[in-house]
């Protein structure tokens, strides 16, 4: 089976990350494209990329969908975002035994944990541990739309949504990273919208099966070393 793989290249200098799509920092970054949608979504298939870059720091992100159907009602914390118009990076570091879900609804709020065995027991992940409220706090979120959007926005429209997260946080979960420069580790980034008009579930990484908590399915990602730098 062929894995997907994707470059991170190091930020000589840390992204501002409310410039958005094409701005200088990010323009000459390469996007990998979240494309596999599953059989049993709707016939809507927004185009959703989203670009990567790190320092010593953090890893930087950014999603661009095309979408429409848009609706964003979950605003706190650890709510159901997948069932809102939602990007997520899951990423599994080098040498460890779980991964991170880092979903993102299209307002910017975040459901987040380390997950150490994604079995289902009664449609619930068997195992895992919860990002704190202090976590949210570091884990930032450059969202294009307002934090709610209700009714639905059935016209097309373009947003973005910017993260960061700190290593550090990584670090109090699957213990000490060492330097990240040349690592690989593995991920997978989705699009979903479970409880919008025209539902949707895609994928960077093909799944075998309606389910993003499938690490066996994740690809690679690489980062590059600090001398291919980018600024």
């Amino acid at each position: 089976m062929y894995i997907k793989k994707y470059n991170i290249s190091f930020a000589s200098q840390p992204p501002e990350m409310d410039s958005f799509w094409n701005s200088a920092v990010w323009k000459n970054v390469p996007a990998l494209k979240v494309s596999r949608y599953r059989q049993e979504s709707s016939a809507h298939r927004p185009d959703t990329q989203c670009k990567l870059l790190y320092d010593c720091d953090c890893i930087y992100g950014i999603f661009r969908v095309k979408d429409r159907n848009v609706r964003c009602v979950h605003e706190e914390f650890q709510s159901e975002v997948y069932k809102d118009s939602c990007v997520e990076f899951f990423v599994q570091p080098k040498n460890t035994g779980g991964y991170f879900n880092f979903e993102f609804n299209c307002g910017g709020a975040m459901l987040a944990s380390y997950i150490t065995n994604p079995t289902r027991i009664a449609g619930r992940i068997r195992e895992f541990t919860p990002l704190t409220p202090e976590d949210d706090v570091q884990v930032k979120r450059y969202p294009s739309l307002p934090v709610i959007v209700e009714p639905e926005f059935a016209e097309p429209i373009i947003w973005f949504l910017g993260f960061s997260i700190p290593f550090a946080v990584l670090e109090k979960y699957a213990g000490k990273l060492a330097i990240v420069s040349g690592q690989i580790w593995r991920a997978n980034f989705f699009k979903c919208g479970s409880e919008t008009t025209m539902p949707h579930w895609a994928s960077w990484s093909p799944l075998n099966e309606l389910n993003f908590h499938l690490p066996a399915n994740f690809g690679k990602i690489r980062f590059a070393p600090k001398s291919l730098s980018t600024d």
